[in-house]
């Protein structure tokens, strides 16, 4: 079975490709033995968009915006690896995720 490829196509006129680069790498670190690739591709427009195969799983117009790490690397992990835990990403954080976790701590 061939390894899963994931482009992230930024605009360059809205100099995006930190951002690309920096999602690129997080996907890489976390996920470096399922990947077969990871691909940053220029657009221009306002152009940010990832895709999974070919499948288009985020795209910053329609979404409103990037997806932050988390959301990310859950879109990754829910296609190649759903049954992945990953770890503190998938927790809940938060005053009322501690509340859940030790109702008594008031």
């Amino acid at each position: 079975m061939d390894k899963p490829i994931l482009t992230i196509t930024y605009c360059t006129q809205c100099n995006w490709l930190l951002r690309a680069a920096w999602m690129a790498q997080e996907v890489l670190s976390t996920f470096s033995l399922e990947m077969g690739e990871v691909t940053l591709k220029p657009g221009t427009d306002g152009i940010f968009e990832i895709h999974l195969d070919g499948v288009l799983i985020w795209e910053r117009k329609r979404d409103g915006g990037f997806p932050d790490v988390k959301q990310l690397k859950q879109l990754v992990r829910d296609r190649i690896d759903p049954e992945r835990d990953l770890g503190h990403i998938d927790r809940p954080h938060g005053p009322s995720a501690l509340h859940k976790a030790n109702p008594t701590a008031d």
